[in-house]
C-alpha cells in the first residue's frame, strides 16, 4: 500500500555512522538507543561524516521493529526503527498504521 509522506520541517545533522533511511536519528547524528529521544527521521541514507536530512516533525515514514498498533505511541528501538514505547520510553511520535512485525513500513505523526 502507497504511504502518505507529508514531512513538515527538514534539518541537517552531520551523520555520525552510516545512516539507514526511515530510521530515527539522535542528536548526536547517530541512530537512537533503545527508548532515546530522537532528532527526527533520516530522510535520506547517508554516509558517515555527510550531512544527513533529517525530517523533524510531520506524517513520517520509519521503517518498524516489531509489531506496532495503530494509535501507539512511538519510541526507538537500539537501530533507529520504531517499537512501541514503554512507560520509561521517549514518545518520538504516534502510530498512524500498524506493523505485523519489522522491517515494514508505516507512518508515524510526530510533533503533535
Amino acid at each position: 500500500m502507497e504511504r502518505t509522506y507529508k514531512p513538515g520541517i527538514i534539518d541537517s545533522v552531520m551523520a555520525g555512522q552510516n545512516l539507514a533511511k526511515q530510521r530515527f536519528v539522535g542528536f548526536n547524528g547517530r541512530h537512537t538507543n533503545s527508548g532515546d529521544k530522537a532528532l527526527g527521521v533520516c530522510d535520506a541514507s547517508t554516509e558517515e561524516n555527510q550531512l544527513a536530512p533529517v525530517a523533524l516533525n510531520g506524517i513520517l515514514l520509519i521503517e518498524t521493529g516489531g509489531s506496532i498498533a495503530a494509535g501507539d505511541k512511538i519510541t526507538s528501538d537500539g537501530q533507529g526503527r520504531a517499537k512501541t514505547a514503554g512507560v520509561n520510553d521517549e514518545v518520538n511520535g504516534y502510530a498512524i498504521d500498524e506493523s505485523q512485525g519489522s522491517g515494514e513500513i508505516i507512518r508515524i505523526a510526530r510533533g503533535i
